[in-house]
């Protein structure tokens, strides 16, 4: 056993590509990933799962269709499955996501933001 513990800043600095999550570990069937994003992703919605954004360091909002949800460093946000969304931010924001395994990070709107799955840091 490994009883190190996991340091964000570090792995934040393992990578530079935006709008790509990072998984830094697991719990069960969970994910946490970490990313750095800038800019407007895609309006999306996950069908199967609650997603989790907790913002290391930066700001950004989430749009949704009837509103929006402001975060800054230490607060989290949680999007109830199925539930369109679009993350923002206006300069380079550091997240932890947390969610099922397998997880596509566009849902099923694909395109060019589709990142891989399961890429570790």
């Amino acid at each position: 056993m490994d009883y190190r513990p996991i340091n964000l800043s570090q792995k934040f600095e393992r990578f530079d590509d935006r709008w790509s999550p990072r998984v830094v570990a697991e719990m069960n069937d969970v994910q946490f990933k970490i990313a750095k994003i800038e800019g407007e992703f895609i309006w999306h919605a996950h069908e199967d799962t609650d997603e989790v954004f907790i913002v290391v360091a930066g700001r950004m909002v989430i749009e949704f269709r009837d509103g929006c949800v402001e975060l800054g460093p230490g607060e989290m946000f949680v999007v109830p499955r199925g539930v369109e969304h679009r993350p923002i931010a206006e300069s380079e924001c550091r997240i932890m996501l947390v969610e099922p395994r397998g997880v596509v990070n566009t849902g099923a709107a694909g395109g060019d933001y589709t990142a891989p799955n399961d890429v570790w840091v």
